[in-house]
């Protein structure tokens, strides 16, 4: 009696697993840049002959997460025999990548290991899942991004301020000088900044905050491309707020500064009321594939 309990317990989490699979897939609708629809699968093939996949996010967006675990899971599961399969995250920077290793390899508990690097607020319901992925199949996890506190360190006071810095300092971040934003990249920052209350006005700072952005994706483009160079056959799952990679720019354009011929593509993720439709006017051009997810979907972190 008490097998058959338990073998009919597990048929119906079974079930309500898969179930949960197929109503995530019945979420999101994913186009090529130019609007095409096209499958989840199309998606993964193209990563064979890929580096890098960006997966450009809504930080709030539960949908798009649970796209970027299905993504990362596929890469691993169709890739990871024969390629060194890693995830790469905006979400922890650079300097507590020693914590993130001690934790994947065991040495440390996930207590200590949140209590020590900084993790974003919504880590557990949104970023825990890929981590723990990665920890289970003994995967890297990249701490890509640059330290905040220099990030904002350049906002307040620009880029030449970071050579003040202590050697040690220095280490956890891109070589300096750090490149330059492009110049399509630079406008498009200046035009969204314009938008904002804070930064009109005679003291606005959107020259020193811009150079902050750039010092986000150099740090992360910079960590992905140090990946590169020592792994074999390398394929990195990079997740990062849309901005900073949609139109292939950003850190994507960054990392061609530290690794010219890298081969990556740029998923982008946006949450709509119509995500059935394919708006040309917002969507083309924005990545070489473009994931838009139920809006009406309660937003992550809440």
């Amino acid at each position: 009696m008490m097998k058959l309990a338990l073998f009919l317990l597990a048929v119906v989490l079974m079930t309500v697993s898969v179930e949960a699979q197929t109503n995530n897939k019945d979420l999101y609708t994913i186009f090529d840049g130019n609007g095409r629809e096209v499958s989840f699968e199309d998606l993964v093939v193209r990563l064979s002959d890929t580096d890098v996949v960006f997966l450009g996010e809504y930080h709030d967006d539960a949908v798009g997460h649970a796209f970027q675990l299905e993504v990362f899971k596929a890469a691993f599961t169709q890739y990871g025999k024969e390629r060194s399969v890693a995830l790469s995250m905006e979400m922890f920077e650079r300097d507590i990548q020693y914590i993130v290793d001690e934790y994947l390899k065991g040495q440390i508990t996930e207590e200590h290991f949140l209590a020590s690097s900084r993790p974003w607020k919504n880590y557990k319901t949104d970023y825990r899942p890929l981590v723990e992925f990665a920890k289970e199949k003994g995967l890297p996890v990249i701490a890509a991004n640059a330290p905040r506190r220099y990030v904002n360190m350049v906002s307040r006071n620009g880029r030449n301020s970071l050579n003040s810095l202590s050697k040690s300092a220095k280490k956890t971040l891109p070589p300096l000088p750090y490149g330059n934003s492009s110049e399509a990249y630079s406008n498009k920052f200046r035009a969204l900044m314009s938008q904002m209350p804070a930064a009109s006005g005679e003291n606005s700072n959107i020259e020193k905050i811009l150079e902050s952005q750039t010092l986000w994706d150099a740090g992360m483009g910079y960590s992905i491309a140090r990946f590169l160079k020592k792994a074999r056959k390398p394929l990195v799952v990079q997740l990062n707020g849309g901005f900073h990679s949609e139109g292939r720019l950003g850190t994507a354009d960054q990392l061609l500064k530290y690794r010219k011929k890298t081969k990556f593509l740029v998923v982008t993720m946006r949450y709509e009321k119509d995500f059935k439709t394919f708006d040309a006017t917002k969507h083309k051009g924005i990545g070489d594939f473009v994931v838009l997810t139920d809006a009406s979907q309660p937003r992550s972190g809440k």
